[in-house]
C-alpha cells in the first residue's frame, strides 16, 4: 500500500475545516452563496428560450458538502424561495413550473439529510483519529527535551494514513545503569505489529531500567519477542511468525564518550558531526525472534563505539532506507546527509538532521510511502553522557522508578 504524503505533512478533516476559516470565523456559507447570486444573476440574463434558475437545486448540495445540518437546511429554503421569486418574475410562458419546484425542493430535502450522514461519517472519523492518537502515545510515549542526558528529535510517518501508528518503535530509558535507547520495526503491518511493537517496549522499559549489562537487555528482548509469537500462535493467528529488526544502543554513567551497539538484523545507526559521516560496524545478530535459528545464540556482540564530540547518532527505518524515485533509485541517505553537513555543520543537531532526512525522503520518493518510516536522532549532552534523569546510581541508595 503506497501512502502519499503532501509536501511532509498530512491532510485531514481538522485541516480541511481550517481552510474555510479566517482568523477563526467559519466561510463555509461563503461558496453557496456565491453560487445562489450567480444562478439568479445568470437566469436574468438569458433569454426565456433558455432558462437557468433550476440550477439554483446545486446550492444545497454545495452546502451539504461544506456546512452543518442546518446550514444546508437554510441554503434549502433560501434556494427554494430564490427560485419561486425569480420564476414568477417571468412571464407565464416562460416559466418553469411546478416540476422544476418538486425538483428544488427534493433537492433541498436529500441535501439536508446528506449533510446529516456527512457530519455522522466525520464525527466516527474524528474519533477513531483520537483513539489512534491515543494509542500512539501509548505505543510511542512523550519524552521530556534531554531525557536520560540524551537531545533528541524523532519523526514517524505511518503507511497506514489514518493508522497513525504501525510496526515501527522507538524510546529512551534512563536508569542507574546508564541511558538505553531502542529503535526497531516489526516485520509487516496492521495491529499485529503494534501489538508486538507494544510488548517489545514494555521489555525494553523494565529492561533498560533495571540490567546492569546491555546484553541482559538484548537478551530479555530476545525471550519477549519468542513469547509473543508463542501467544499469538497459540491463539491461532496467521502472524505468528513474526519477527522484528532493532538497534539498542547504551550510554554508560560515566567513563568515556562511547555508546555501547547491538543490532538485530538492523541497520547500523550513522555518526552524523561536523566532521562528517560515519556508519558505525555492522551488526552481527539475527532478527529479534529469529536467533533460535542458528546453532550459535543468535545473540548479537555488544560493541563499545567512542563518540566524537558533537556527533548525533541517526537511526532510521526502512521507509527511509528503501524509499525510491520514480526511477527506482534508492534514497542516497549517507550522501546527502553528508553533503547537507558539508555546507552547515548545524545539520547534525538532532532537531535539523531528522526534519533533513524526512524531507528528503519524501522529495526523493514524490511524497509516496510504501513502509512505516521512523527517523530518530541522539546526542549526548555535554558532561551528561548517559546521566539518567531520574533514580540514582546503586552506591548512592535505592533507583526510583522512572
Amino acid at each position: 500500500m503506497l501512502v502519499r504524503y503532501p509536501r511532509a505533512g498530512r491532510r485531514d478533516i481538522a485541516h480541511r475545516q481550517n481552510l474555510l476559516r479566517v482568523r477563526g470565523r467559519s466561510l463555509a456559507w461563503l461558496p453557496p452563496l456565491l453560487l445562489l447570486v450567480c444562478v439568479t444573476v445568470a437566469d436574468f440574463g438569458t433569454g426565456g428560450e433558455f432558462r437557468m434558475i433550476s440550477w439554483i437545486v446545486l446550492v444545497p448540495g454545495i452546502a451539504a458538502a461544506i456546512c452543518g445540518v442546518w446550514g444546508t437546511a437554510v441554503f434549502g429554503m433560501l434556494a427554494l424561495i430564490t427560485y419561486v421569486a425569480a420564476d414568477s418574475a417571468w412571464p407565464y410562458q416562460y416559466q418553469t413550473g411546478l416540476p422544476d419546484f418538486i425538483l428544488v425542493a427534493a433537492g433541498g430535502v436529500l441535501a439536508t439529510l446528506a449533510c446529516g450522514v456527512r457530519l455522522r461519517g466525520e464525527q466516527r472519523m474524528l474519533h477513531m483519529m483520537r483513539i489512534a492518537e491515543t494509542t500512539r502515545r501509548t505505543v510511542l510515549r512523550l519524552m521530556p527535551p534531554a531525557w536520560g542526558g540524551l537531545e533528541h528529535a524523532a519523526v514517524y510517518l505511518t503507511a497506514d494514513i489514518d493508522a497513525r501508528v504501525g510496526g515501527d518503535f522507538y524510546d529512551i530509558q534512563p536508569g542507574p545503569h546508564g541511558t538505553r535507547v531502542l529503535l526497531g520495526d516489526v516485520q509487516g503491518k496492521g495491529l499485529g505489529a503494534v501489538e508486538a511493537a507494544a510488548a517489545l517496549l514494555g521489555t525494553f522499559r523494565e529492561a533498560g531500567y533495571h540490567e546492569a549489562d546491555l546484553a541482559t537487555v538484548a537478551a530479555r528482548l530476545e525471550t519477549r519477542m519468542l513469547r509473543h509469537r508463542g501467544h499469538t500462535a497459540a491463539l491461532g493467528r496467521r502472524d505468528g511468525d513474526r519477527f522484528a529488526t532493532a538497534v539498542l544502543l547504551g550510554f554508560p554513567v560515566a567513563g568515556p564518550a562511547v555508546v555501547e551497539v547491538a543490532i538485530f538484523g538492523h541497520d547500523p545507526p550513522l555518526a552524523v558531526g561536523p566532521d562528517g559521516v560515519r556508519s558505525l560496524p555492522d551488526g552481527d545478530g539475527l532478527p529479534l525472534g529469529l536467533c533460535e535459528l542458528t546453532d550459535a545464540d543468535g545473540m548479537p556482540t555488544v560493541r563499545r563505539v567512542p563518540l566524537a564530540p558533537g556527533e548525533t547518532l541517526l537511526l532510521v527505518t526502512d521507509g527511509v532506507t528503501e524509499a525510491r524515485d520514480a526511477a527506482g533509485v534508492f534514497y542516497p541517505l549517507v550522501d546527502e546527509v553528508a553533503r547537507a553537513v558539508a555546507v552547515d555543520p548545524r545539520t547534525a543537531d538532532p532537531d535539523r538532521l531528522v526534519a533533513f532526512v524526512r524531507d528528503g525522503t519524501l522529495r526523493h520518493s514524490a511524497g509516496y510511502l510504501a513502509d512505516d518510516t521512523t527517523i530518530f536522532a541522539v546526542r549526548p549532552r555535554p558532561k551528561a553522557v548517559g546521566t539518567p534523569v531520574r533514580g540514582r546510581s546503586q552506591s548512592s541508595g535505592p533507583p526510583l522508578q522512572s
